[in-house]
Order: C-alpha cells, then sequence, then structure tokens
C-alpha cells in the first residue's frame, strides 16, 4: 500500500481508529481527525502531534486530503461523512485499510468473540521481548507500551481480526487464532450460525501453508468442522487447559493475583513456572496461544524459555483488562471491559480466586441496545453471582434506542436481592456510603470515566 501523505480519520478516537492513525502518523503522514468525544486517548494524540477536533464541521476537514478512513460506528448522517461522501474513491473503512497494510507482510490475525485483546497484547509482550521485528494493531492499551500500536518493524504484522460487520474477511493471514465462537453482534448477523459461516470464511482467507489454532472448549462438532475447512492448506491445532489440547497450560496456583502455570505443545517442548498477573484459565489459554505463536516466529529458540518467563513476570496487563485500579487492605477495585455474558463470567470467576471468601460488588453498564435484548437473561443470571449487584444506565455506543430495552431488562431478572440500580452521576457518593471490599467495574461503555471520583471516596 502506498502510504498517503494527508489522511483524515472519521471517529479517530476508536481504539481500532487510533492505532491506525498513530501509524500512519509514525510513518511521516499529516494526520487529522474528527471525534465527538475528548478523552485521554485522544488527548495523548494530539500530545503526539496529530491534530483532533471535536466539532462536526466540515469546515474543519484540511484541504488536499488524500485518504479518508472511516469506522462503521459512525453516524451516516454526520455533517463530516455527508460532506466528504462525495468524494468515494477517498473513503475507505477501517478494517479496509488494515487489510491493505498488513496484506502485504507476514501477519498474525487473533480472532473470536472474546479474548482478542489479552491475547494479542500478550503476543505482542512475547514478540518484543524475543526481539521480532512487528508492528502491532491492538485493540487495547498495552500498560508496558502505553499504547495500542507497537512498531518495530515489518517482518511481521499482528492485528486483531474483528468479526463486527464481518471486517476480519479483509484479512490473509499466515497465522490466524479463534479464541470463541459464543454468539455476539446478531445486530450484524442476524443468528449465530450465519456469524459461524463469517468465521469459516475468515479461515479460507488463512494463506496456504499457514495455520489456525483454535481454542479447544469450542464444540468438538464445531472444532472437526474448521478442522475439515483447513483441509491440507492450512494447519489445525487446539490451543487450552484441557489435556488432550494441543497447545496446553496447567494452572498450579492463583495467588494475589499472580497465576502459575506450566505450558507445553504438541511437539513435546516445556516450560515450567511461568507466572503471570492476570488470573483465570480463560487468560491462561490466552498465554499458552501467545506463547506458541510467538514460538512460531521467533529465532531466538536458545533464549526462549527464559524470554517468555521474563516476558510474562514483567507484564503490566491492559487498560481495562481485569486492570486493578487500586488496592489497600480495606478495598480493591478491579476494572474490566466484559461486554458479554461469557466475559463477565470469566471476569467474576477470576476474582474469586484472586481473593475467595471475600465480598465481590459488581457494577455493569450494559453495553449497547441490540446486545442487552439478545442476552439480557444471560446477563441476569451471571450477574446474580455476585454478592451485590450495581446496574448504570445504558451505553448504547453506535445504536439507536429499542422500546422497552434498557438496564431494567438485566436488573429486574436478577435473582439476588442485593441488588441496585444507580445513576452514573451518583454512583461514587452511593459507593461511600455501602459496605465493599473488592469492586468490579465491568462493560465496554464509559464507566471508567467515574473511577478516579470512586476511587477518592474509596480513599
Amino acid at each position: 500500500m502506498n502510504l498517503p501523505k494527508i489522511i483524515y480519520f472519521l471517529g479517530i478516537g476508536g481504539i481500532g481508529m487510533s492505532a491506525l492513525a498513530r501509524y500512519f502518523h509514525q510513518r511521516g503522514a499529516k494526520v487529522f481527525g474528527y471525534d465527538r468525544n475528548t478523552t485521554d486517548l485522544t488527548n495523548q494524540m494530539i500530545h503526539e502531534g496529530i491534530s483532533i477536533h471535536y466539532t462536526d464541521s466540515p469546515e474543519l476537514i484540511p484541504e488536499r486530503v488524500e485518504m479518508v478512513v472511516y469506522t462503521p460506528a459512525i453516524p451516516k448522517d454526520l455533517a463530516e461523512f455527508v460532506y466528504l461522501s462525495q468524494w468515494p474513491d477517498k473513503l475507505k473503512k477501517r478494517s479496509e485499510v488494515l487489510g491493505l497494510l498488513t496484506s502485504n507482510y507476514k501477519n498474525i490475525a487473533v480472532a473470536g468473540t472474546h479474548g482478542k485483546t489479552t491475547t494479542s497484547v500478550l503476543m505482542a509482550q512475547l514478540l518484543d521481548h524475543c526481539r521480532v521485528p512487528f508492528t502491532g494493531f491492538l485493540g487495547g492499551i498495552s500498560k508496558n507500551h502505553f499504547s495500542n500500536l507497537i512498531d518495530r518493524g515489518d517482518d511481521w504484522m499482528l492485528e486483531e481480526a474483528d468479526e463486527f460487520d464481518r471486517s476480519f474477511l479483509q484479512l490473509s493471514p499466515n497465522i490466524a487464532v479463534i479464541g470463541s465462537l459464543d454468539a455476539d453482534h446478531l445486530d450484524i448477523y442476524g443468528d449465530r450460525m450465519t456469524m459461524l459461516n463469517s468465521y469459516l470464511q475468515f479461515v479460507d482467507k488463512i494463506k496456504p501453508g499457514g495455520r489456525l489454532y483454535m481454542y479447544h472448549g469450542i464444540a468438538p462438532s464445531e472444532l472437526e468442522t474448521f478442522r475439515k475447512r483447513c483441509g491440507d492448506k492450512v494447519q489445525f491445532l487446539t490451543y487450552g487447559t484441557q489435556s488432550n489440547a494441543d497447545v496446553r497450560v496447567l494452572v498450579k496456583e492463583t495467588k494475589n493475583g499472580w497465576m502459575y502455570f506450566d505450558f507445553m505443545d504438541e511437539t513435546g517442548f516445556e516450560i515450567r513456572n511461568i507466572q503471570l498477573r492476570l488470573p483465570g484459565n480463560h487468560n491462561a489459554s490466552n498465554a499458552a496461544v501467545a506463547i506458541r505463536v510467538v514460538k512460531d516466529v521467533t529465532e531466538r529458540m536458545d533464549f526462549f524459555e527464559e524470554d517468555v518467563k521474563i516476558a510474562l513476570q514483567q507484564f503490566k496487563g491492559i487498560d481495562r483488562r481485569f486492570d486493578w485500579k487500586y488496592e489497600s487492605p480495606q478495598n480493591v477495585l478491579i476494572e474490566d471491559y466484559a461486554h458479554h455474558p461469557t466475559e463477565l463470567e470469566a471476569a467474576i470467576k477470576a476474582a474469586r480466586e484472586c481473593y475467595p471468601g471475600r465480598k465481590l460488588t459488581g457494577i455493569f453498564q450494559p453495553h449497547l441496545y441490540t446486545r442487552t435484548r439478545d442476552f439480557a437473561s444471560d446477563f441476569a443470571r451471571v450477574l446474580s453471582t455476585l454478592d451485590e449487584i450495581i446496574l448504570v444506565e445504558l451505553y448504547p455506543a453506535r445504536e439507536n434506542p429499542i422500546e422497552g430495552i434498557d438496564s431494567w431488562s438485566i436488573l429486574n431478572q436478577i435473582e439476588n436481592k442485593a441488588k441496585h440500580f444507580i445513576a452514573k452521576s451518583e454512583l461514587a457518593a452511593r459507593i461511600a456510603l455501602m459496605e465493599t471490599d473488592v469492586i468490579l467495574v465491568l462493560g465496554a461503555g464509559d464507566l471508567d470515566l467515574y473511577t478516579e471520583e470512586i476511587i477518592k471516596k474509596l480513599k
């Protein structure tokens, strides 16, 4: 792909958009963009030299723009989008640009309805420590790198393969990972079977001679379907904590948030006594495939065992992925991006493993009207396992309201009687009056904007 000299981003503050914007900026392009909200991320990009404005005004778009990148999440009646639509040859979706950037390089694509960000950031940590020249387009902020873009060269590209809007069908990886196939984005797919068919099409995009790693916990019949789809063209391997997975980990202990585990793969290769402060079997599985994929591409096998142990022991985590924000003898506050019932269940289970016997209070913000509609009873079932539950206003993101769907759609079905609805504006003050111990802040909306205020009250 010939890199444009002047590029404009509609929705530049999105996590995927900002990684691309940073890439073009670091490669010498003049980058401009619009977003509706000021965030820490947009402020950081401005500090890096990227020009961003927050008013939907075509007059603020610079002249001589060579390419416009937009996210499907922006409203199609946005004045700037309508104006720029006069030049359709310049307009490109984020996924299309990512596909163009990565297609001419060896690349690793991490897919699945859960775990993409954690797996890809763990991979980036390992690739960097093993000194593999790579560029990583990440779906979260690595606390080791303070960014969602890691630019260490072009030998390999690492990207999240997002199923939303079928974006991952723009990619052509050498190595692909599918971490889960739980139903999601049914506003796009309609039903789970249609979603599965898109994942099968994604497998068809893997380059001949490549590899597909799939989570062993996926239904055996579906694993077999994907194995057959790979045929002789692509090597098929499973990974997980299950003893019969090709690539597996054995979790030996979780203590004070630290997970201790052993790694082994289908070749008989083993690494014993790995430490990672990212608890839960789901994260052990994410680490398993991250280790195995980096083993595929590194040239430092003489040092690989030591590199893995040091890299994971030094791993500082990911913003809003089981992210410790506050710890004292009286209170712990952890943020997690979980916004699907399966993700909530995993986060709650990990918190129980870290803090057995302690009271667990969850603050959950539902994300999207359609997701709330489709999974309200599942959300209620999982949230009922908390000791105390707080729900706040639903975060609509890109969606218009659906009549009869809101946070109460979940709250009314929660069986645990220790449940509350609290407006975000009142959250910190109300929590200060409650008996709290371990607090989980859950959801993909804007609850993170209230974390510091809550922490001040806890102090």
